[in-house]
């Protein structure tokens, strides 16, 4: 879509604009800014172009218009200026990352707490892989009468483990043995490389303890194709601060229902491989009860073959500049702080990465 100098300039001020007054704008606010020079008229008439051409919208018969989704679309890829952080913002960055020395679970729940409080938006964190995991051990270990605890090692250094309940009695022996076959047999391969062929080698490998391998393979099928770890998701009543929120009853209600750990797992997937930012703006998310909303999404490396994501859900209205510098400022130290001399230092990984109960 090809539009002039003039066209441009009045896109980005009634969004510019919008976002700091959540009311529709007219060509007189618009005529009154020092940088623009054009007469109330010119305007009205680019205005009627433009809401023609699908950027804006006339919610009300007033002369007033508000961005359109295909509008916010075009000031992101097209007009949206980089947002300079200020010295006060910085600074209350830098304290909100003073987080070094927790535990690398709570710190994702903690930086999803932040990154809320500091865009006054919904926020999330969650850690994902970047490849496919492959075990790279097996334990299994007598619990007590009828139950062994299952312990698998991940590449990443990821450890889970799962109790379960013994359908035979077995020996330690016979346990041992088990774990020596699995090992030999499993480890260093993907999901998809674990064929029948190779479980029912395994199975008649395993002597007494066959009947183990079942609910052993399970469990290992599911843990390596969980890609993703806890999802923190953190400040959904903020959107109540929102014009566009505040019938509670109506449009954040249906937000509300909508926002769920289950709905974000779905979100880090459309990341786009050569950057670490993406936008979805309104119709263009997963779910019709967000068709109002926007998601900015941004990845940082934790190592170890993960990544990690923080993101914010408002107001297609939101400032997209500006939670973009923000998020990329915490990205880019949260990056940093998994790094050691230019190498990954390995991270403890969230409860939900390690543990199956």
């Amino acid at each position: 879509m090809e539009l002039t100098d003039r066209q441009k300039q009045i896109l980005r001020a009634i969004v510019d604009i919008y976002v700091s007054t959540a009311e529709p704008v007219g060509s007189k606010a618009i005529a009154a800014l020092p940088d623009v020079n054009y007469s109330s008229a010119t305007i009205r008439n680019e205005m009627a172009d433009l809401t023609q051409m699908g950027l804006l919208e006339q919610p009300h018969t007033s002369a007033g218009r508000i961005p359109s989704p295909a509008g916010y679309r075009f000031y992101i890829d097209e007009l949206m200026q980089d947002y300079r952080l200020s010295l006060d913002e910085t600074r209350s960055l830098n304290e909100a990352l003073e987080l070094k020395n927790q535990e690398f679970d709570k710190m994702m729940s903690q930086v999803g707490k932040l990154v809320s409080k500091m865009t006054d938006l919904p926020a999330y964190t969650v850690a994902t892989r970047r490849s496919e995991a492959v075990a790279k051990h097996f334990d299994l270990i007598m619990a007590g009468p009828g139950s062994i605890i299952l312990v698998l090692m991940l590449s990443g250094d990821e450890v889970k483990n799962k109790l379960v309940k013994l359908p035979v009695k077995v020996t330690e022996p016979e346990l041992k043995l088990l774990a020596a076959v699995l090992n030999a047999s499993l480890t260093d391969l993907t999901a998809e490389e674990i064929t029948g062929e190779l479980l029912e080698k395994i199975t008649r490998s395993a002597g007494a303890a066959s009947p183990l391998v079942p609910l052993v393979m399970d469990f290992t099928l599911e843990c390596l194709r969980r890609q993703y770890g806890d999802v923190h998701l953190t400040g959904q009543m903020r959107l109540l601060g929102q014009p566009e929120y505040r019938d509670a009853a109506g449009k954040a209600q249906e937000v509300f229902e909508t926002l769920d750990e289950e709905l974000i797992t779905n979100l880090p997937a459309v990341l786009p491989k050569d950057g670490p930012v993406q936008f979805l703006v309104g119709p263009e998310n997963v779910a019709k009860e967000l068709k109002d909303t926007s998601v900015v999404m941004m990845r940082f490396d934790i190592g170890d073959g993960m990544q990690g994501t923080i993101g914010v859900v408002g107001p297609t209205r939101m400032d997209y500049a500006k939670i973009t510098a923000k998020l990329g400022y915490f990205a880019e130290n949260l990056g940093r702080m998994f790094q050691k001399n230019g190498q990954p230092t390995p991270p403890a990984l969230p409860d939900g990465m390690k543990n199956e109960e």
